[in-house]
């Protein structure tokens, strides 16, 4: 498979893409040599496209750099566009900020290039992408945007159980992956991809993925460029209002507003808060938004931060999955499984292509 491969792209590609992606790691070739046991000499021939690499050096190769096989003998989606110059031979160990943007623009590039893969073989459906008919241009037009998706995606008012399978049914595939911002996202035609950072904490994950939903949903033109959104804080935060109101709709509020004292309308927050799975901060800001409640209580509920306790207590200790323990979402883990079943994927590309939610011991009969 692998030999079969290599025929996608040029030795001189397969070189820089092993340039770029030690670099990445801030390795010089001395580092990846010693690594896998190869002299100097042969890293810098293959990287300058002048020696041929075999199955065994390059699966070596992408084990030490924490890379998919996939990553070096795939073509990199034209829609995944760069923001910075990865290697001019090692200057880029000394550039943090593009080690980490070249790492997060493979990540989704893996991962659209995994979506559509399963698509070509028949055992994943694309959905139609749920597309905002209007503009959106303020925070009240965000909020009506996040509503009329709930809307279609027949959710009403209820908490989102998984947000993996609410972003799924809109049109947009999501993974958990190892990132250093918080998320990215990208629109390929007719398919939508996003992958959300795995050492956040779960309730982080559920808004990072509301968030890179909303910049497919609203027809965000800078949701296909990586590293854009810092300098869009407007935008960014019409987006963050959009995720907010997706999660915990305002309206759900009433009943915190309702209660009749301070100490009353904690306890009914953090039912709230603890029931749609959100952060404690989001909670506030969805409550300021829809009450009259003076500044000074808003400041002094938004201290007292619930314990995992009070949270767990107020939905009567009742296990909260979604993205805390899965990385692919239910229908691609279908997916793979089925391309398995087909022969048309091996067991070591199964467990590639599902991100270490499973084993390949997983899949022994024995």
């Amino acid at each position: 498979m692998i030999a079969h491969m290599m025929d996608q792209l040029s030795w001189e590609s397969i070189g820089e893409r092993v340039r770029d992606s030690r670099a990445s790691m801030g390795l010089s070739q001395q580092d990846l040599a010693d690594r896998v046991g190869l002299e100097r000499s042969m890293i810098s021939k293959l990287e300058k496209g002048a020696r041929r690499i075999d199955a065994m050096e390059l699966t070596a190769i992408a084990g030490v750099l924490g890379y998919p096989v996939t990553h070096f003998l795939s073509p990199t989606p034209e829609v995944v566009s760069r923001r910075a110059t990865v290697a001019e031979a090692d200057e880029l160990s000394d550039s943090a900020a593009a080690r980490d943007t070249y790492r997060n623009e493979a990540e989704l590039a893996q991962w659209l290039r995994d979506v559509r893969q399963l698509i070509d073989l028949g055992t994943l459906n694309r959905r139609p992408l749920a597309l905002y008919p209007r503009r959106v241009t303020d925070h009240d037009a965000a909020r009506d945007a996040a509503r009329w998706l709930r809307t279609h995606l027949g959710l009403g008012g209820a908490p989102i159980e998984s947000v993996a399978d609410a972003c799924e049914r809109a049109g947009q595939f999501l993974a958990v992956a190892p990132l250093s911002s918080d998320g990215a996202s990208l629109v390929d035609g007719d398919v939508a991809v996003a992958v959300v950072r795995l050492d956040q904490e779960p309730g982080r994950r559920r808004s990072t993925a509301a968030h890179e939903l909303g910049h497919m949903v609203l027809g965000d033109e800078y949701s296909n460029d990586l590293g854009v959104h810092t300098s869009q804080e407007e935008r960014e935060r019409v987006v963050e209002v959009f995720a907010a109101e997706f999660l915990l709709p305002s309206g759900r509020l009433n009943q915190v507003l309702a209660a009749p004292d301070e100490e009353s309308r904690r306890r009914a927050l953090v039912r709230v808060a603890a029931e749609y799975r959100v952060s404690w901060s989001l909670a506030i800001a969805q409550l300021r938004h829809s009450g009259t409640l003076d500044s000074g209580e808003l400041r002094r509920l938004r201290g007292r931060v619930p314990t995992e306790i009070e949270l767990r207590e107020a939905v009567g200790w009742k296990p909260q999955p979604d993205l805390a323990s899965i990385r692919v979402s239910p229908r691609y883990s279908s997916a793979v499984i089925a391309a398995l079943r087909e022969n048309a994927i091996t067991p070591v590309r199964a467990v590639e292509m599902m991100r270490g939610q499973i084993e390949l011991r997983d899949l022994s009969e024995d």
